[in-house]
């Protein structure tokens, strides 16, 4: 079984996918040009948002957005403690310092209460004025961006949504990517919309971000790449990638669909066994991943049951960003949610391809493993 089946989507678009390939090597445009210019037009259609930039992975969107508000060294961003790394690198990469918040431990997502909180006590506590504010979508589920926004506009804070797993997701009605004043997304081939190396996508609403994001994607360029007017990054998305996600865009709802489908086995399968995913009202997941929580001290034991029998499982992620040795001295911050997380997430198989009769192994296999972890059975019983 695979955790994604990258394979399965390939040979369903295969002849369409193929023909669009071939013909971006024929043409000879291979990087940006009107194949690229053309994925803009449709993402931004499909996100709802005025403009969008396509750029050569998620972290650059990331960082890219940093640098067209302004901040560098010193500059302090709040974000999540529960995310990849790419998240907060951004942060450092540009001389910046990173504060973490806690999460709400049923969504995974940034708690806005503790991000509140975190806003209140840095200013009553030091002189220090934060700048920024990176909200993630984790698993495919939009953060809590009513309340967030709120927060942001009260405290005149930057805010960029880190959409690299929530493409399709929405929030009453709108889509992620069009929250804040970037949205970033990305289309690392397991996302669920990937293409097939590294890219990614920056959401704005202004032309003068548009323009900024333009510029800092080719070296700072102005009315060509040899005139630079700012430092800037190499951080184009190449014609074959825009091919590629253009030919899968159409292909997207259908997907989410049946994600949310397998998702709906997952629950009914797997109610009052572990702690399976909670989408708020309102919100729809894209379900980048399915996430489920079990006992720290059971999580080891079943990840090791279920690969036994051929089901992989994966955890995302198993150390807090706060915990990471790169912030190893710096931070010292006390976020439960965010530590408890880390130890009793486990992510499920989850793809559009995923049979029912599939997702049914998969929950027998949860329920076999944990019924022998009561038992006291030796967890790698199987493989022997």
């Amino acid at each position: 079984m695979e955790f994604v089946d990258l394979k399965a989507q390939y040979q369903r678009l295969q002849p369409q996918m193929e023909e669009a390939v071939l013909a971006v090597l024929r043409g000879g445009n291979y990087i940006l040009g009107p194949e690229v210019e053309q994925l803009e037009q449709e993402l931004a259609a499909y996100v709802g948002a005025p403009y969008c930039v396509a750029v050569a992975s998620g972290t650059d969107a990331l960082l890219l957005s940093l640098m067209a508000a302004g901040i560098g060294p010193g500059d302090l961003v709040l974000t999540t403690a529960f995310s990849f790394f790419a998240t907060s690198e951004v942060v450092g990469l540009l001389g910046g310092e990173v504060l973490f918040c806690d999460i709400n431990p049923d969504t995974y997502n940034l708690d806005p209460y503790c991000l509140e909180h975190l806003i209140k006590r840095i200013r009553k506590t030091t002189n220090r004025v934060p700048k920024a504010v990176i909200a993630v979508d984790l698993f495919g589920q939009c953060a809590e961006y009513d309340k967030i926004e709120e927060i942001c506009g009260e405290n005149d804070l930057l805010l960029i949504e880190d959409a690299a797993q929530s493409m399709g997701a929405e929030l009453r009605g709108k889509k992620a990517g069009i929250f804040g004043r970037f949205g970033c997304t990305s289309f690392f081939p397991s996302k669920p919309l990937g293409c097939y190396g590294d890219g990614g996508a920056v959401f704005c609403h202004t032309k003068e971000d548009w323009d900024m994001l333009r510029s800092l994607r080719v070296h700072g360029q102005g009315g060509d790449k040899y005139d630079n007017h700012r430092f800037g990054l190499n951080a184009r998305l190449d014609a074959l990638q825009a091919a590629v996600l253009r030919i899968k865009l159409p292909s997207l709802e259908e997907e989410l669909a049946a994600r949310r489908q397998l998702a709906s086995w997952y629950d009914q399968g797997l109610a009052g066994l572990v702690k399976t995913p909670r989408v708020k009202e309102g919100l729809t997941s894209s379900y980048a991943q399915y996430t489920i929580a079990v006992d720290a001290d059971k999580r080891d034991a079943l990840q090791a049951r279920l690969a036994a029998q051929g089901i992989p499982a994966h955890v995302y992620y198993p150390t807090p960003l706060h915990k990471l040795p790169v912030y190893r001295g710096g931070s010292t911050q006390n976020l439960p949610n965010a530590e408890q997380a880390a130890q009793t997430v486990l992510s499920l198989p989850m793809h559009p391809y995923l049979t029912k009769g599939e997702a049914q192994r998969v929950v027998d296999a949860v329920r076999s493993a944990l019924v022998r972890e009561d038992e006291g059975e030796d967890p790698h019983a199987a493989s022997n």
